[in-house]
C-alpha cells in the first residue's frame, strides 16, 4: 500500500527547502447554401466525433469518484512527478516552480504558470483548468480545487510503469505511454548488462543517503533514485532498507550511529541545498564512523544534486544515461 499521506507531509518540508535549494483553434462559418456537401467520410468522421464520450469518471488514490474530460486540454499539475507528462508530450498549464526549480527540464516550462507551494486557488482558478492533478491528500484542499474543476489526487511514489500508464489514461496518451515504457525499459537492461560486464558484481548493495533539513538523516527508499537503482538487474538494499521497503515507506529517518547498518557496497550521497544540510553532509563524510564504511574504504561513494534524484520519467531517462559516468567519476553535476 502507498503511504501518500505521510510522505507528502514530508515531501512538504523537502519542497520547502529544496527551493531555496495548448489548445485553441480557429472557426469559421458559412451559410449551407453557399457550403459544399459533406462527403461520406467526412460525415462519419462527423459523427463519430459526435459519438465520441466527452466526459468519463475515474476513481483517484484515495477513493474519490471523479468525472473528468475524456481527453483534457488545460490540466494543472501539483506535484513532483511532472517529469511524467513531459516524457508523454502532454505540457500542463500551470504547476508549482517549487518541484520543478533546477530539474534537467525547467528551460521547457517557460510557458507555464506557477501556481505556488502551497497551491494558490486564485492563481489555479484564474487559469481556468479543465482538470487537476494533486499529489496532496488534504480533504480541505481537495474540496476547494474540486470547486474550480474536476480534480484527481495522484499516487507520485507509485512504481514508474503505473505512473505513466495512469497519465497515458487520463491524457488518452495509453499507446504513447506504452511506448515510451517499452523504449525505456530496453535502455534500461542495455545499461544493467553494460555496468554487470564491467562494474558491478553480482547482489552488490547499495545505499542513498541525504539530509535535510539541517541535520536530520535520511535513508531513501522507495522513492527517487532509489527506484532506479533497486530494480531487478541492479543494485540490492540492505536488510533495513528492504525493512522500509516493506513498509512501503519512501524513506526514513536514521541517526548516524545506524550508518554501519544502512550502508551498502556502494553510497549514493544525495547532495542537498539548504547551507545546514549540505554543512550536515560534509561533517558527516569527514566523521570517523563514515570512514570506517566499507563502501567509504573502497572508494564506492557518489554523489549528485538532490534535484537529479526525482523518479519521474524525463529524471530516470536522463539518470540511466548518466549512471556510468557518475560510478566512474564519483561525482554528478546537474545541468
Amino acid at each position: 500500500m502507498f503511504q501518500i499521506k505521510r510522505l507528502g507531509a514530508w515531501l512538504g518540508i523537502f519542497v520547502l527547502l529544496s527551493s531555496l535549494l495548448t489548445a485553441c483553434g480557429a472557426s469559421s462559418e458559412g451559410s449551407a447554401a453557399n457550403s459544399p456537401a459533406p462527403s461520406s467520410t467526412s460525415a462519419q468522421s462527423e459523427t463519430n466525433q459526435a459519438s465520441a464520450p466527452k466526459e468519463r469518471s475515474m476513481t483517484d488514490a484515495v477513493g474519490h469518484q471523479v468525472t473528468i474530460p475524456a481527453s483534457p486540454k488545460r490540466a494543472v499539475f501539483h506535484g513532483e512527478s511532472l517529469g511524467d507528462l513531459l516524457a508523454l508530450g502532454i505540457m500542463p498549464i500551470g504547476a508549482a516552480s517549487a518541484f520543478y526549480e533546477g530539474t534537467i527540464f525547467e528551460d521547457k516550462l517557460t510557458s507555464l504558470t506557477d501556481v505556488g507551494f502551497p497551491i494558490h486557488f486564485e492563481k489555479v482558478l484564474e487559469l481556468d483548468p479543465d482538470l487537476i492533478l494533486i499529489a496532496n491528500t488534504d480533504e480541505k484542499i481537495y474540496s476547494e480545487l474540486s470547486k474550480i474543476a474536476p480534480t484527481l489526487v495522484i499516487d507520485t511514489f507509485a512504481p514508474l510503469d503505473e505512473r505513466l500508464r495512469l497519465m497515458g489514461d487520463i491524457f488518452d496518451k495509453k499507446e504513447e505511454a506504452e511506448q515510451w515504457l517499452t523504449d525505456y525499459h530496453a535502455k534500461e537492461q542495455q545499461l544493467w548488462e553494460q555496468l554487470h560486464s564491467a562494474e558491478i558484481k553480482p547482489g552488490e548493495t547499495a545505499s542513498v543517503l541525504t539530509y535535510y533539513p539541517g541535520n536530520r538523516l535520511f535513508v531513501m527508499a522507495a522513492t527517487g533514485f532509489s527506484q532506479i537503482l533497486y530494480q531487478e538487474n541492479g543494485f540490492k538494499p540492505t536488510p533495513s532498507i528492504q525493512t522500509v521497503l516493506d513498509a512501503g515507506n519512501g524513506f526514513e529517518e536514521i541517526s548516524m550511529e545506524l550508518l554501519p547498518e544502512v550502508a551498502g557496497d556502494r553510497i549514493f550521497i544525495l547532495t542537498p541545498i539548504p547551507e545546514d544540510a549540505v554543512q550536515s553532509t560534509n561533517e558527516m563524510m569527514k566523521s570517523r564512523l563514515w570512514s570506517d564504511l566499507p563502501a567509504v574504504k573502497n572508494g564506492h561513494v557518489y554523489q549528485l544534486p538532490i534535484r537529479l534524484s526525482e523518479s519521474d520519467a524525463t529524471t530516470r531517462e536522463y539518470i540511466i544515461q548518466q549512471l556510468p559516468e557518475l560510478l566512474n567519476n564519483k561525482k554528478l553535476e546537474g545541468k
